[in-house]
């Protein structure tokens, strides 16, 4: 078969020109329905902030938002990759894996319990609305995950005796 010729697919030979370009308009429709839902959520979303200021509190909440991607783009991700630098680095081996993992699930918990463990929903007319010492709960979830990634590698040192 020489390079000009089209493969034989099921007795018909195809160009694949066609195929590619209903695929290319089905994506391209698709792509535009989730853009338009997308910023009907995104209006609706933002009209309940504005309806509910009182317990939304629109100015906080902006500064919590874009404060939080300034700190992801200017502080996390850097040192994301400076860790993992590290990690690649100076962990060598079997070691390196169940290290990565304890390092990615610690950070993701970090970040997640943040603004509760800064209070930032704390509601001074309803006491109920932080109600547990989130600091001391994310130490604890924290050692929790270490402690499963020392047995992961004693595991894995044992299995390889």
């Amino acid at each position: 078969m020489s390079d000009q010729q089209a493969p034989e697919q099921h007795g018909v030979v195809a160009d694949g020109a066609g195929d590619v370009a209903a695929h290319s308009q089905a994506v391209g429709a698709r792509f535009w329905v989730a853009t338009a839902v997308g910023w009907i959520v995104i209006a609706i979303g933002l009209r309940g902030i504005v309806q509910h200021r009182i317990d939304t509190r629109p100015g906080e909440l902006a500064r919590f938002v874009i404060g939080g991607a300034l700190i992801h783009d200017l502080i996390l991700a850097p040192l994301v990759l400076l860790v993992g630098l590290a990690v690649a680095r100076l962990v060598g081996g079997r070691l390196r894996t169940p290290v990565q993992v304890g390092a990615v699930i610690s950070a993701t918990v970090a970040l997640f319990a943040y603004p509760v463990v800064r209070a930032f929903g704390l509601a001074t007319n309803n006491p109920t609305s932080l109600p547990h010492d989130y600091a001391t709960n994310l130490a604890i979830v924290l050692v929790a995950v270490w402690l499963a990634v020392g047995v992961s590698v004693i595991v894995t040192r044992i299995r390889r005796t």
